[in-house]
C-alpha cells in the first residue's frame, strides 16, 4: 500500500489555488506569514511581562486570565467555517501570550533574580514553580511529543491545510499552546542564562531558522518536522526580541516599555491582519471574475 503523503503549512505556499480545501481554516505559509508570526510572538512577550510584571498581577493569576481568553479565542476559531485571519492571528497572539506566563511560572519563582530590587511578591497565588529553565523545557518536549503521539495514533492527517474536524483542530491548537510556551522557555534561557544577551539570542535564532530554510531543499528531511522547529524557534526569537525592546539598556535593553513596546507590536499587527483579510477576499473573489456568474466553491459548501 503506498505511504500517505506527510505534508504541512510550508506546502500550501507553492500549492495551486485549485488544490485548496473547500474548508480551509489556515493561513497559507508564506513570508508574510511568518512576519505576523514573529510580531504576534513578540507582542505575547511584552503584553504576558505587562500584564505579571509591569502590573504586578504575578504569574499564576495572569496565566489564568490569558488561559481563558485563549479559550474564548479558540472557540471563536472552531466555529468559524472557513479561514478568517483577525480570528486565527487572535489565537495565536493569546496562545503566546498565554505561553510567556506559562512558562514564567513553570520556570521561576520568588528568588531575587526573578524580581526586582525591594520586591518580595509578585502578584497573588503562587509565586511559581522554579523548575528552572532546562527542567521546563524538558517538561514541554515530553508533553509536545505526546500531543504529536496521539495525533498520530488518531490517525488524522498532518497535511494542516487538510485539517477540517473539530479533533484536528483541537489537536493542531493544542501543539501551538505548547510549541509557543516551549519557545518562550527557550528564548528566556538564551537571553537571561546562555551570556549571549537579547541580541545574541535573536541573532543566534535567526540563524537556525536560516539554516532550516535551506534545509526545505533537502527532500530527505520531512517538511512536516521543518515547520514544527521553525513554529517553535520564532517563539524565543520574539521572546530575545521582546526582552531586548523592553529591558534596561544596563542589561542589554533598549528599556522602551512593556506598555510602550506592545502598543506599537498590536498597531503592527492588527495592520498585518487587515492586510491578510484583504488578501483573503481578493483570493476569494477570484473564482468569481473568472467563472462570472457562477458562486465560488467554498461559499456553495458554507
Amino acid at each position: 500500500m503506498e505511504q500517505p503523503e506527510v505534508l504541512t503549512d510550508l506546502d500550501v505556499a507553492s500549492a495551486s489555488n485549485t488544490t485548496k480545501s473547500v474548508m480551509k481554516k489556515l493561513p497559507e505559509v508564506t513570508l508574510a506569514f511568518w512576519i505576523m508570526k514573529i510580531a504576534a510572538t513578540t507582542l505575547g512577550e511584552t503584553a504576558g511581562d505587562l500584564f505579571a510584571q509591569t502590573l504586578k498581577l504575578g504569574y499564576f493569576l495572569t496565566t489564568i486570565a490569558l488561559f481563558l481568553v485563549f479559550v474564548v479565542t479558540l472557540v471563536v476559531q472552531l466555529r468559524s467555517s472557513r479561514y478568517n485571519p483577525f480570528f486565527y492571528w487572535t489565537v495565536i497572539l493569546s496562545t503566546s501570550m498565554a505561553g510567556t506566563t506559562m512558562s514564567d511560572f513553570m520556570n521561576r519563582d520568588a528568588g531575587a533574580e526573578y524580581l526586582s530590587a525591594g520586591t518580595t511578591r509578585l502578584g497573588w497565588g503562587p509565586q511559581g514553580l522554579g523548575l528552572g529553565y532546562p527542567a521546563g523545557a524538558a517538561v514541554l518536549i515530553s508533553v509536545l511529543l505526546a500531543v504529536f503521539a496521539v495525533w498520530k495514533l488518531s490517525g488524522m492527517t498532518f497535511r494542516i491545510r487538510d485539517i477540517v474536524t473539530f479533533r484536528g483542530e483541537a489537536l493542531f491548537w493544542s501543539a501551538i499552546l505548547v510549541s509557543n510556551t516551549l519557545g518562550t522557555s527557550m528564548g528566556d534561557f538564551l537571553s537571561d542564562s546562555s551570556g549571549l544577551g537579547y541580541a545574541g539570542g535573536a541573532l543566534l535564532v535567526t540563524g537556525l531558522l536560516c539554516v532550516l530554510l535551506a534545509l526545505t531543499k533537502a527532500p530527505a528531511v520531512p517538511n512536516v518536522l521543518l515547520f514544527w522547529i521553525a513554529f517553535v524557534l520564532t517563539r524565543p526569537l520574539g521572546a530575545t526580541a521582546g526582552d531586548f525592546l523592553t529591558k534596561p539598556v544596563a542589561k542589554g535593553g533598549l528599556d522602551l516599555g512593556t506598555a510602550g513596546s506592545s502598543a506599537v507590536l498590536l498597531a503592527v499587527l492588527f495592520a498585518l491582519m487587515a492586510y491578510a483579510q484583504v488578501r483573503e477576499r481578493r483570493s476569494a473573489a477570484g473564482p468569481e471574475k473568472e467563472e462570472g456568474e457562477r458562486e465560488p466553491v467554498s461559499r456553495r459548501a458554507g
